[in-house]
């Protein structure tokens, strides 16, 4: 191809050359990721969650500074708008709300198919599914349920959770409404909390909710504490995506789910727009 020139002239014209270029075929896998506006804890999680392979972008969603049943409910209506912001010529293998309480709020089946809708993908998750997949995976049916989050808030989800098979007998909140106090939740007070909660019942699991709360560096300590699985939103969301994105997540010392399959009848629901 010949390459147009414009050459400088006796007064010293600027040179401007226009190159000829080719298109490579190939791309990474993509996830996609849509996360809370006030959410400051999913994406260095993920960082070290996912395989340094796998290609995550991101997008925000409007969000509450308070955590009630209706603002998370008011994300609906925003959830298209906020996929469709990211890369048009991106082909997902899968992509996720970045949200439990949402979620749960909102539906499972409802997330799915505003974000499906919304951008070309392989399959969709959210944490909740995220979640009944893990305990399929490591045959779990009872769990203790720690979240930042009033009873109000965290009863809807123990609901699609108990449609699912999945007991929360024991629960205990911080009784926390604002998204920056969330975040700010020390390790001290996570720990005793989900220690506590372990001791209490008999349950198979601990889960530790929000996508928000800084539980990465504690799960693999609390297991060796109380014996049993402990799961958390962000840890069980790329767990998740990267089983459907068919890659193992990053080796690290992120909890015996890391060491699970998903069981193919946990996958979600499929789509593409």
């Amino acid at each position: 191809m010949a390459l147009a020139t414009k050459r400088p002239g006796h007064g010293g014209t600027p040179v401007t050359r226009t190159f000829p270029h080719a298109l490579t075929d190939s791309r990474p896998p993509q996830l996609g990721l849509v996360v809370l506006q006030e959410d400051e804890s999913i994406e260095p999680d993920f960082r070290r969650l996912l395989s340094p392979e796998i290609e995550l972008l991101t997008t925000r969603v409007p969000s509450g500074t308070e955590v009630t049943p209706e603002s998370l409910a008011a994300m609906e209506h925003h959830l298209a708008a906020a996929v469709s912001l990211l890369p048009g010529a991106s082909r997902f293998e899968a992509l996720a709300y970045a949200c439990t309480s949402g979620s749960a709020q909102i539906g499972p089946a409802k997330v799915a198919a505003l974000l499906s809708g919304a951008a070309l993908t392989k399959a969709v998750t959210d944490p909740v599914t995220a979640l009944v997949a893990a305990c399929r995976a490591l045959d779990v049916t009872s769990i203790g349920l720690l979240s930042p989050y009033t009873a109000q808030v965290s009863d809807r989800l123990r609901s699609v959770l108990a449609s699912e098979g999945i007991a929360t007998p024991v629960f205990g909140s911080f009784e926390v409404a604002e998204e920056a106090r969330v975040v700010r939740i020390d390790r001290a007070s996570i720990l005793a909390a989900a220690e506590a909660l372990a001791a209490e019942g008999d349950t198979q699991a601990l889960f530790l909710s929000c996508t928000n709360l800084r539980t990465l560096d504690l799960i693999a300590d609390l297991e060796a504490r109380i014996g049993r699985s402990v799961l958390s939103s962000n840890q069980v969301l790329a767990w998740h995506m990267s089983a459907l994105a068919g890659r193992p997540p990053a080796p690290g010392r992120f909890g015996r789910l890391f060491d699970q399959p998903v069981p193919a009848s946990t996958a979600p629901p499929q789509g593409t727009h």
